[in-house]
């Protein structure tokens, strides 16, 4: 680990000032994913800007009907607000499926949506990688690349974004909340993460200087019938092969509208709107659920150890639908699907 300077920001516009100023600098709050990236010499920041002390860590109901989480939400405290668990079941669920309690209480929200790929290649140093080193290479197409993507990879990087929570949040239709030395702005869930295209190195679509202050949930919809289904290679402490978070809203016996997006597939949470609408009007059955999860998988392709993800994918798009149709949620802590 390199040497690096350290300033605790006392507001939010001194914080966004220590970084904008300077193209070494990160923000810091939980740390679970920085620090851990500076110790194996992947993230080489010169100056650290602790934003732990600023006032970012109300959940607030907004004149929508909806809530605001402020950035930094510890996820276990998000996970168990009473009104999460009542109104956004789906979110409380993936949050729950992800990492150990330890870590859920110190991550943050903003954190969440900010944390790096699990690429083995992007976490060793002695290889290439586009991703850390734009140009060099990407060992993962022809190498170990089982966990790696089947849908929006590009020839630069086919590494797969690991959040849970942030599969829910691309569900529920977020907003988050960013801010930044030209003010502040809002970003819609679909358009904050990218795909990697010959630029792999940038997650996402904020500017150098820019902090997300909040994440914005929509009036609440779909009561009960939701589901998280992650498919794992255990059931604690691993990262999704497959995630699927599912949210159906029923019109007497038919389908009035559906939420699919799927995690461990691609550089960003993976929603297709289209293959939601394929749903509406239809009985909740094994062929709407499979038209669906075809449409959701268009154009999935693997690289070899990953090929089974495609249909890992498809059957658990399925499966899905049917626990959120029945209301039957996956229970986080039960190594049985149900």
């Amino acid at each position: 680990m390199m040497n690096f300077s350290y300033t605790r920001a006392t507001t939010v516009g001194d914080a966004i000032e220590a970084v904008a100023g300077d193209p070494h600098a990160r923000f810091i709050a939980g740390g679970t994913n920085l620090v851990d990236l500076m110790k194996y010499d992947v993230e080489r920041p010169g100056r650290l800007v602790d934003i732990t002390r600023l006032p970012l860590k109300d959940i607030e109901d907004t004149a929508e009907g909806g809530l605001k989480i402020g950035a930094l939400v510890p996820n276990s405290d998000l996970a168990y607000d009473t009104r999460i668990e009542r109104d956004y079941p789906l979110l409380a669920s993936a949050i729950l499926a992800g990492a150990s309690a330890q870590l859920r209480n110190a991550a943050t929200t903003g954190g969440n949506l900010l944390q790096r790929t699990r690429c083995y290649y992007f976490y060793d140093a002695g290889v290439p990688c586009n991703k850390r080193e734009p140009g060099s290479g990407c060992p993962a197409k022809t190498g170990v690349n089982r966990i790696h993507a089947i849908l929006g990879a590009s020839d630069s990087c086919i590494a797969t974004h690991p959040s849970d929570m942030c599969v829910a949040l691309a569900a529920l239709g977020a907003t988050v909340h960013v801010e930044g030395p030209d003010g502040a702005r809002t970003i819609s869930f679909e358009d904050f993460h990218r795909l990697p295209g010959d630029s792999p190195e940038k997650d996402n679509t904020l500017a150098h200087g820019e902090m997300v202050t909040a994440v914005e949930l929509p009036a609440p919809r779909f009561g009960k019938k939701h589901t998280y289904l992650k498919l794992r290679d255990r059931l604690s402490y691993a990262f999704a092969l497959v995630s699927v978070a599912a949210a159906v809203e029923l019109d007497g016996d038919v389908v009035g509208e559906a939420r699919i997006a799927l995690g461990g597939v691609a550089h960003k949470p993976w929603r297709v709107p289209e293959a939601e609408a394929l749903l509406k009007g239809k009985l909740p059955s094994s062929s709407a659920f499979e038209e669906a999860a075809d449409r959701l998988l268009k154009g999935a392709a693997g690289h070899g150890e990953n090929d089974f993800k495609i249909e890992l994918a498809r059957r658990a798009v399925v499966r899905a639908l049917f626990q959120a149709a029945a209301g039957t949620p996956q229970v986080q802590s039960s190594k049985i699907v149900n």
